[in-house]
């Protein structure tokens, strides 16, 4: 019985969403940048500032939600 939840605890995993989401946005922006959809480094600058601001404040609400 103990063995049981011990292995169900080690398979749950909760989502890292800063880690993911500032993957995501460096993955984007580097396509974005290969392309040459996106020229302007000041504008290139700002996205990525924005972006991993707002990785940052859903990783805040989420750990909020969770209780953590």
């Amino acid at each position: 019985m103990a063995r049981d939840v011990e292995q169900r605890v080690r398979r749950l995993h909760r989502t890292d969403w800063m880690a993911l989401l500032s993957g995501t946005l460096f993955v984007v922006l580097g396509i974005l940048v290969v392309t040459r959809e996106l020229r302007d480094a000041l504008v290139l600058i700002g996205v990525t500032v924005v972006g991993l601001a707002f990785a940052g404040v859903v990783a805040i609400i989420a750990r909020v939600v969770r209780g953590k």
